[in-house]
């Protein structure tokens, strides 16, 4: 027996009203502001860890490597939803360059492909045995470049097979919230929803650190630092 036509008319209007409730609470949290997290990481270093180190390749060798530029890397664990998008960007580079990889710190979202020139006049032979990925890229002359695609979040230690004293880090990350530090230590997360957080920094010399952090409804700025020690 078929409901009468009063009682259809009242469930398509709630049905309605569902719907528009929806949309309508997906409209507000779309056009709240975003905020953003920014601040400063400073490393301490004991008066016994200032000057360069000194490795066994190094010994009767004219060149000197002067250590590398440790930038720290701050990111947000967990991410929010909207961190998850196919945004395209330029492919990144990590070149070899007066026996050193530049960066020697770089951060990237799983599913990018770095490409790694060779601008030495000299061979290098690029690898990795870390878990997060594992490759070899064989030797190469200069002017040449190899590429490999990181396709999971994890850190990736690099190395040069040929020259010991070459290394480098690769962050690989599921999502976008992330900085690496400048110089000075300042790094800066944009577009960073309203809610609460813990902000991660990471540096290759020191205990990772956490800090909570709460991202108003109404967005701005928020400062966090940190000052991380020594391993």
């Amino acid at each position: 027996m078929s409901r009468p036509w009063f009682a259809v008319l009242v469930a398509g209007l709630i049905a309605v009203a569902i719907v528009r409730t929806d949309a309508d609470t997906r409209l507000a949290e779309a056009v709240r502001p975003n905020g953003i997290i920014r601040g400063r990481v400073e490393l301490r270093q004991s008066p016994g860890d200032t000057g360069p180190r000194v490795s066994v390749s190094d010994l009767g060798m004219g060149t000197v490597h002067e250590p590398p530029d440790r930038r720290s890397v701050v990111y947000l664990d967990p991410a929010p939803r909207a961190a998850f998008d196919t945004r395209e960007e330029p492919r990144p580079r990590m070149d070899q360059r007066d026996e050193t990889f530049e960066p020697h710190v770089m951060a990237i979202v799983a599913g990018t492909t770095v490409d790694f020139p060779n601008s030495d006049h000299t061979y290098h032979n690029v690898f990795s045995l870390s878990k997060t990925k594992t490759f070899d890229l064989g030797r190469y002359a200069v002017g040449h470049s190899k590429a490999i695609r990181f396709d999971r979040p994890g850190i990736v230690r690099v190395f040069c097979d040929i020259h010991s004293h070459m290394s480098a880090f690769i962050l690989v990350f599921a999502h976008r919230y992330f900085s690496v530090s400048d110089r000075d230590g300042m790094y800066r997360l944009d577009n960073v929803p309203p809610g609460a957080y813990t902000v991660v920094a990471w540096n290759e010399s020191a205990p990772l650190e956490s800090r909570r952090v709460v991202v108003p409804d109404a967005g701005g700025e928020v400062e966090v630092n940190f000052a991380l020690g020594r391993r």
